[in-house]
C-alpha cells in the first residue's frame, strides 16, 4: 500500500511533466529491490549488491526518446544512489544519481528516477555512485536503440550481447573503503570479471555465418582492459551514442567507464572460440575468458587464449586516433550526424585540467587543478535551488592549473549556459587516466604526448571526430575535447577510477541559465529527497 500511495502521488507529477516533454514518447516501468547478497565471482565468498537479486543488474533495454521510470527500493543498511553513466538527462541533472545532485535513498526507503533518453541511442551502463558501493555490484547494462524510422549504418544483427567487465577484488566493498579512508592506497586488484563471472564463467551462442552485435563496457575500478575474439576481427560501429567509421580491428583498448559496440561475423570454422578480456599498461596482467560457441561446434576451444597488447601506449593511442565519427550516418535524428559542424563553432573559454595525486593532513588523496574534492553536508543541487548559502562556492576551482600543493574543498566550477567550451586534461603522471562528464557529450578533438600548448591545437581533428562522454589520458600525455554547454545544470566532472574519484579527483560544472525556464531546465521533481540543510524544505509540484 504504501509504494501505491507513493508512486500514485509521483504518477500524477509525472502525467503533467509528461507534456512539456513528449506525449507521445512511450514510458517503460521498472521496480527494483536493492539487495545484498552472497556472490563468489572469485571463488571466495563476499557481501554483493544484488538488484532484484541479480548480479550483474538487470539489463535495460530502450528506444531513443524513451521514458524511463524506474523505482529503486533501498534495502540495503547504508544510503544508496544509482548513476546513469553517459545517459544524458536533457534539462533534468535532478536525476544524475551522485551526491552533488541527490540525496541518498535511506535504507527502507524508496525513491523513483524518471528519466528520458531524449535524442539518445547507443551502449551505456548504471552503477552504484556512493563511497566504494561499486566495488559490490550493483551495476547493468543500458542500451539504447535507434527509433524503427532512423536508419541504422549496418544491418541488423542476428544477436545483441551485453558484456559488462573490468577489474575485481576479493574483498568487501566496506574493508577496500576503510583503507582508502586510512590514507593508504588499494592493492594489485585480484582479477577480472565478465558479466559478474570468472575464467569460462560466460558463453555466447552463435550461427555460423550470421554477424552479432558486442556492446563492450568497462565498469571496472582502476584499469583499462584489452578485448578481443580468437580468430574473429571486431568492426566497430558505435562508440558510447556516435555511430563510426566501420573500422575493423583484432582487438580493442576498453578504458575506465568507456563503451563500444563491434560486430563479430560467425566466419570462421565451427568450433569454440575463446573471448578474451585483459589488464592493460599493468606490470601483473590480469586475464579473463568466456566461449564463443557456433552452434555447430564439434569441438570446444583449443590450444591457448590468443595474447594481446600489455604496455604499449602507442599502439594504444594509434588506435584512439583511428576511431572517427560516421558523417554520412544518422543519429538518434534523421539527420546525418555530421551536419553538426563542431569544429567552425568559436571557442569561447579554454579549461585546462591538471591530475595530481597529493598528501593532504598525511594522507592520500587526488587532486584537479590542486584542489581535492569533498563532499558537503547537502547536495549541491539543492543547496543551488534553495539558494542555501555557505554549501558552496563558485569559482572555488580555477580554470588552470596552479602549480601548488592539494588542498581540500567543494569544488564548484561556473559555466554560462549556450556556451561552447574547450577543456584540455592533462596528465602527467605515470599511468593511464580516463576522464566523465555527466550530462554531455565530448567531441575529442586532439590527444598526444607531452605538454599541451596554444599550438598544439593546430594538429586537432575538427573534421570528423568521435563524440563520447569518457575520454582517456595517457601518461605525460593531454587530451582535449569540445563541448557545446547546452545541459543547465549540476553536472559532475570526474576520474573514472574510482580510488581517485573517491578521494577527491571529481568536482561540479553549474551550467547556469538566468532565465529560470522549463525550457532550460525542469523545476525540483515532487519526489525528490530532502536533506542535509535542505531537509524540511517544500518541493514545488510539477
Amino acid at each position: 500500500m504504501r509504494n501505491r500511495a507513493l508512486f500514485g502521488g509521483f504518477f500524477f507529477g509525472l502525467l503533467l511533466l509528461s507534456v512539456s516533454v513528449n506525449g507521445e514518447d512511450p514510458y517503460l516501468f521498472f521496480t527494483w529491490n536493492v539487495t545484498y547478497g552472497d556472490i563468489y565471482p572469485l571463488g571466495v565468498k563476499q557481501q554483493g549488491i544484488l538488484i532484484n537479486g541479480q548480479f550483474p543488474g538487470p539489463q535495460i533495454d530502450s528506444v531513443t526518446n524513451n521514458n524511463l521510470i524506474i523505482n529503486v527500493f533501498n534495502s540495503l543498511d547504508e544510503p544508496f544512489l544509482l548513476s546513469w553513466n553517459g545517459i544524458q538527462q536533457r534539462r533534468n541533472s535532478w536525476q544524475d544519481g551522485l551526491y552533488g545532485t541527490n540525496c541518498p535513498i535511506p535504507p527502507g526507503r524508496n525513491f523513483t528516477y524518471m528519466l528520458q533518453v531524449k535524442d539518445q541511442i547507443g551502449s551505456y551502463f548504471y552503477f552504484p555512485s556512493l563511497g566504494f558501493q561499486k566495488a559490490a555490484g550493483g551495476f547493468g547494462g543500458l542500451k539504447i536503440l535507434s527509433r524503427p524510422r532512423i536508419p541504422v549504418p549496418f544491418d541488423p544483427p542476428a544477436g545483441d550481447y551485453t558484456i559488462l567487465a573490468g577489474d575485481w577484488f576479493k574483498a568487501n566493498h566496506t574493508d577496500l573503503k576503510a583503507i582508502l579512508d586510512s590514507g593508504r592506497n588499494l592493492p594489485f586488484p585480484d582479477g577480472i570479471l565478465i558479466n559478474g563471472r570468472g575464467a569460462y564463467g560466460n558463453t555466447f551462442t552463435v550461427d555460423q555465418g550470421k554477424t552479432y552485435r558486442f556492446r563492450i563496457s568497462n565498469v571496472g575500478l582502476t584499469t583499462s582492459f584489452n578485448f578481443r575474439i580468437q580468430g574473429h576481427m571486431l568492426k566497430l560501429v558505435e562508440v558510447e551514442g556516435s555511430h563510426t567509421l566501420q573500422n575493423t580491428y583484432s582487438s580493442l583498448d576498453v578504458h575506465l567507464g568507456q563503451s563500444y559496440s563491434v560486430l563479430v561475423t560467425a566466419d570462421q570454422p565451427p568450433q569454440d572460440y575463446y573471448i578474451v578480456v585483459s589488464t592493460r599498461f599493468t606490470s601483473e596482467v590480469l586475464t579473463n575468458t568466456a566461449i564463443l560457441h557456433y552452434s555447430n561446434s564439434a569441438r570446444g576451444v583449443s590450444g591457448p587464449p590468443p595474447g594481446g597488447p600489455t604496455i604499449q601506449i602507442d599502439w594504444s593511442l594509434n588506435q584512439a586516433r583511428s576511431i572517427r565519427w560516421n558523417l554520412t550516418a544518422s543519429g538518434p535524428r534523421p539527420n546525418p550526424q555530421g551536419s553538426y559542424h563542431y569544429g567552425m563553432i568559436p571557442i569561447s573559454r579554454t579549461i585546462r585540467l591538471f591530475n595530481s595525486a597529493p598528501i593532504i593532513n598525511g594522507k592520500q588523496r587526488y587532486a584537479v587543478n590542486s584542489v581535492s574534492f569533498i563532499p558537503a553536508d547537502t547536495p549541491l543541487k539543492l543547496a543551488d535551488f534553495y539558494n542555501i548559502q555557505g554549501v558552496f562556492s563558485v569559482g572555488s576551482i580555477p580554470d588552470n592549473p596552479t602549480g601548488g600543493g592539494g588542498y581540500l574543498q567543494t569544488s564548484v566550477m561556473g559555466a554560462d549556459f549556450r556556451t561552447y567550451v574547450e577543456i584540455v586534461f592533462e596528465n602527467s603522471e605515470d599511468t593511464v587516466q580516463s576522464w566523465h562528464m555527466d550530462g554531455y557529450s565530448m567531441f575529442v578533438v586532439g590527444m598526444d604526448g607531452g605538454q599541451w600548448n596554444a599550438g598544439s591545437k593546430q594538429n586537432y581533428n575538427l573534421r570528423d571526430t568521435v563524440a563520447r562522454c569518457t575520454v582517456q589520458v595517457y601518461p605525460h600525455s593531454w587530451t582535449a575535447v569540445y563541448v557545446a554547454l547546452d545541459n543547465v545544470g549540476m553536472w559532475n566532472i570526474r576520474s573514472e577510477n574510482w580510488v581517485r574519484q573517491y578521494l577527491g579527483q571529481q568536482f561540479y560544472l553549474r551550467v547556469y541559465s538566468p532565465a529560470n525556464s522549463w525550457r532550460d531546465e525542469y523545476p525540483i521533481p515532487r519526489n525528490a529527497l530532502l536533506c542535509g540543510r535542505a531537509s524540511g524544505r517544500r518541493t514545488r509540484p510539477l
